[in-house]
């Protein structure tokens, strides 16, 4: 058996309103539909075939150091990116570059 891709990303959100508030405006992901559960939570398309799936009422501390769980989107101007996250005026860490280059 082989693995083609990575299908989806779900991350449990506490406000799920300000939470896509920040996808939607501050990292420009568009929404998708999303079925009928019976919890509160939103889907975003991330490039041609992966999904996030935000996840409401969550009732525990969240992780906001770096090498927490977290996701990484591929960009194209790294530059242009940071410039509009401090236009938005979102705190973000400086960017590092890997070994690899990457």
């Amino acid at each position: 058996m082989e693995h083609r891709e990575l299908n989806h990303v779900a991350l449990h959100v506490k406000n799920v309103e300000k939470s896509c508030e920040f996808y939607e405006r501050v990292l420009e992901l568009k929404p998708i539909s999303r079925p009928t559960f019976n919890f509160p939570g939103a889907w975003y398309q991330l490039g041609n075939a992966q999904e996030l799936h935000l996840i409401g009422e969550r009732d525990q501390p969240v992780n906001s150091h770096p090498r927490s769980n977290h996701f990484a989107l591929l960009i194209d101007d790294m530059d242009a990116w940071e410039n509009h996250l401090q236009q938005m005026e979102v705190d973000y860490y400086e960017r590092r570059t890997r070994p690899d280059g990457a």
